[in-house]
């Protein structure tokens, strides 16, 4: 399950439009809206916490990746990502896991 949920996730970062993207990364509270939605749709289709913190250290890998950061907490979170090895990257994913499920 583990590659299909990579293979769905890159899927969907591929389709979002510039102008979506741009409005999801516009400022913190809309980033963690998104995400919070993504990860509220995840749990409804029954997926495990494990799986929804794979699904959220794919889209944080895309964003570090790909995006320049919109503001102070998008480059703040870039930059603990950039330094990270792979098992501070998961802890990460989980804490945002974590902050978005947890309000």
């Amino acid at each position: 399950m583990g590659n299909n949920i990579d293979e769905r996730v890159e899927a969907k970062l591929d389709s979002i439009g510039q102008e979506e993207k741009e409005q999801i990364l516009q400022n913190f509270s809309n980033f963690k809206s998104y995400l919070s939605g993504k990860v509220a749709a995840g749990e409804k289709m029954g997926l495990s916490d494990e799986t929804l913190a794979k699904a959220t250290e794919k889209v944080a890998g895309y964003l570090a990746n790909h995006e320049e950061p919109r503001n102070r907490e998008e480059h703040v979170l870039q930059q603990l990502w950039k330094s990270g090895d792979k098992e501070q990257q998961q802890a990460l994913s989980h804490m945002l896991l974590n902050m978005v499920k947890n309000g």
